[in-house]
């Protein structure tokens, strides 16, 4: 009898941990030093019992070396060769952290050894290499996932929470700012700043590298759908840094019944990212990662709150990626989804032509 106390003990404690934290940790291949990210990664690894690093690709090994210094990293793990580490390591999944054009190359070689991705915002550099991505995906079956701060935001999450109960009536207007004093200003490594002021390897500048976050949102605040029409401004105000890309936007989205104003900008005084919701209810501005102030009709000033925690699985990137790859969570809809982000590199290639030409771009329906 004490026997089966004992295992009716263990089968419950079993059953109050999720099952993603249950499994081993899914192991992974970083390819690329070259985007600033990867410290973050880095420095939270080994702390991580989602995932294990089993390998790192960087053909720089200058730049390979001094990562191996700084972060105390076992020389083996170190390979210049992509399709050679794949072979040897087996991961489950590559986090890629090289210039945003090489995402496509990178997703469809770890795509044809059954490998998924996850890579740093956005998705690519063009609208072409998003459809060619999602191509891959379809064919080897096989996950793609988008990294962007603001997703493991519970502001954003209690956001999204309130509209989805319609707390806030209809969304009518949409307001994200986000972005900070400039890569040049903030301190960006000489490897990463080069290739992110570069309008062929970054696909724009400020508009690119901070107006996906307003579209990723958008984009799932809307269930998916695509705006009718996008229509975008940008210019430099900061020549001698920033020759050759723009360093503030403003990007306006048209839905049937909502408009969203989307500001990324390399000009703002501090970093931020943020949004504003108003309904036909009330309101929502999310302060930070957790703060959330509130407004509803007949009410007289803003209520501000912490919104709740989120689970383990939708906390961090590699929980995140651990839960989709382990099948516990579904990659479909949300913020790091790869039909989301199809459908952000539609409305940053149509910012793009918008501000390049002074015309709103009506949108198109994407081939399926």
């Amino acid at each position: 009898m004490r026997i089966v106390r004992y295992l009716l003990l263990l089968l419950m404690t079993a059953a109050a941990v999720p099952l993603y934290a249950q499994q081993k940790p899914v192991r992974v291949v970083i390819v690329g030093l070259v985007h600033g990210h990867v410290k973050g990664f880095l420095r939270d690894l080994p702390k991580s019992k989602d995932a294990a690093l089993v390998g790192i690709v960087e053909p720089d090994t200058a730049l390979a070396a001094m990562y191996e210094r700084q972060y105390k990293l076992d020389h083996a793990l170190f390979h210049t060769d992509l399709e050679e580490t794949l072979n040897a390591t087996h991961p489950d999944a590559v986090l890629v952290y090289t210039t945003i054009l090489d995402h496509r190359k990178v997703i469809e070689a770890a795509a044809r050894h059954g490998v998924s991705s996850m890579v740093e915002k956005p998705l690519s550099t063009t609208l072409e290499d998003a459809l060619a991505i999602r191509s891959a995906a379809r064919r080897y079956k096989v996950h793609v996932l988008v990294n962007y701060e603001t997703t493991w935001y519970s502001s954003n999450a209690e956001a999204f929470r309130l509209i989805d109960e319609k707390k806030l009536g209809d969304v009518r207007k949409v307001v994200v700012h986000d972005g900070h004093e400039g890569p040049a200003e903030i301190g960006v490594g000489p490897e990463w700043l080069p290739w992110l002021t570069d309008p062929v390897r970054n696909g724009a500048g400020a508009l690119f590298d901070f107006g996906c976050y307003g579209a990723d949102l958008m984009t799932v605040m809307m269930h998916g759908e695509a705006p009718i029409s996008v229509t975008a401004a940008e210019q430099t105000d900061k020549p001698q840094l920033y020759p050759h890309v723009d360093d503030d936007a403003t990007v306006i989205l048209r839905y049937p019944r909502t408009q969203a104003v989307l500001m990324p900008s390399w000009n703002w005084s501090f970093a931020r990212k943020d949004m504003e919701v108003y309904g036909t209810n009330g309101s929502a501005v999310t302060v930070g990662p957790s703060g959330i102030r509130t407004r509803f009709r007949g009410e007289k000033q803003e209520q501000t709150a912490d919104a709740p925690a989120l689970p383990a699985s939708a906390a961090t990137s590699l929980g995140y990626l651990a839960a989709v790859l382990h099948g516990e969570t579904r990659d479909a809809g949300d913020l790091s989804a790869l039909d989301t982000n199809v459908v952000v590199m539609q409305i940053l290639d149509a910012a793009r032509t918008s501000a390049a030409t002074g015309r709103t771009v009506t949108l198109k329906p994407l081939p399926q």
